[in-house]
């Protein structure tokens, strides 16, 4: 379980944002622990991966407290571009409607 002080340390914001210190506990607080796991994980992640994560620390925690819109990719599209129905590179096989074969991604 993440604390409140462990998210803060991997934001690691500028001191004009301190005086959001109390609204960003608050925040963070508000969230169940599964959530704030996720959270933190996306966040050291995308800092792992260097990619942008918001200086503003209450924004970086809203933004990173969404779940990411999947990726969908038709049957026929994911044949053509693998050349087989077994699933790679992160994509699972899904039948939403019982009619109709999609493949879909979590990035």
């Amino acid at each position: 379980m993440k604390t409140f002080n462990d998210i803060w340390a991997l934001l690691q914001p500028k001191v004009e944002y301190e005086q959001l210190k109390g609204k960003c506990r608050n925040l963070w607080e508000s969230f169940s622990s599964d959530k704030q796991d996720y959270i933190y994980s996306r966040i050291e992640e995308k800092k792992k991966r260097k990619e942008f994560v918001d200086y503003n620390p209450k924004f970086a925690i809203e933004k990173n407290s969404a779940a990411p819109k999947p990726q969908v990719m038709s049957y026929n599209d994911y044949y053509a571009k693998y050349g087989t129905t077994e699933e790679r590179d992160g994509w699972k096989m899904a039948n939403p409607t019982g009619n109709r074969v999609i493949y879909v991604k979590t990035t």
